[in-house]
């Protein structure tokens, strides 16, 4: 049994310049387009959830302490708060933004710098630390743009993870493409 506590306070809180370091994630899965349909091909949905402060939806981020790895500290908060486990795919890079309740003595006014991951959901678990207070929905990227909170998030949507997963769709295909052409046999043309 593994134990259902999110990890709390700031005494293992990693910070850099005045500002507090943050790893989070932007959770991802392919379903089938659409079911009624012979065509097989799978849509991109992203997890987000709700944040008990207020209005809109976020993805799972938090607080990188001194006993792990950013990754680890990504992979962390999507399970604390969306109850999701997966595979670290790619950094999407740091964003800066300015918490408005996360002030201490440390970065008094706020500053965050945090770095961004694609996670590859494997598992969605029943329970999870944070259940009581978050609610966790499965959108579009264009329901998730539109629904997003903050703007720095939306911008890690959109620009980097979007951009990251049309490279990875085309790496893909030309592997695939370079596989198929080296599988062939050779062709005799006259």
């Amino acid at each position: 049994m593994c134990d259902l506590v999110a990890r709390t306070g700031r005494l293992q809180q990693r910070y850099e310049d005045g500002c507090r370091l943050v790893a989070g994630c932007i959770p991802f899965k392919y379903i089938d387009s659409d079911e009624n349909s012979d065509d097989k091909s799978k849509q991109i949905v992203v997890l987000m959830i709700n944040s008990p402060s207020g209005p809109g939806f976020l993805f799972p981020k938090g607080g990188w302490e001194n006993d792990e790895t950013v990754e680890e500290a990504a992979a962390r908060e999507a399970w604390e708060e969306a109850g999701v486990r997966g595979e670290i795919m790619e950094s999407l890079g740091c964003y800066l933004f300015k918490s408005k309740t996360h002030q201490d003595e440390f970065s008094p006014e706020g500053l965050c710098k945090a770095k961004m991951f694609a996670l590859l959901v494997k598992e969605e678990l029943s329970s999870w630390p944070e259940q009581s207070t978050r609610q966790r929905r499965w959108l579009t990227i264009p329901e998730a743009a539109e629904n997003c909170r903050h703007p720095w998030m939306r911008e890690v949507l959109e620009e980097a993870f979007c951009k990251w997963h049309e490279d990875k769709e085309i790496s893909s295909m030309e592997n695939n493409h370079v596989s198929s052409v080296s599988s062939s046999p050779p062709r005799t043309v006259v």
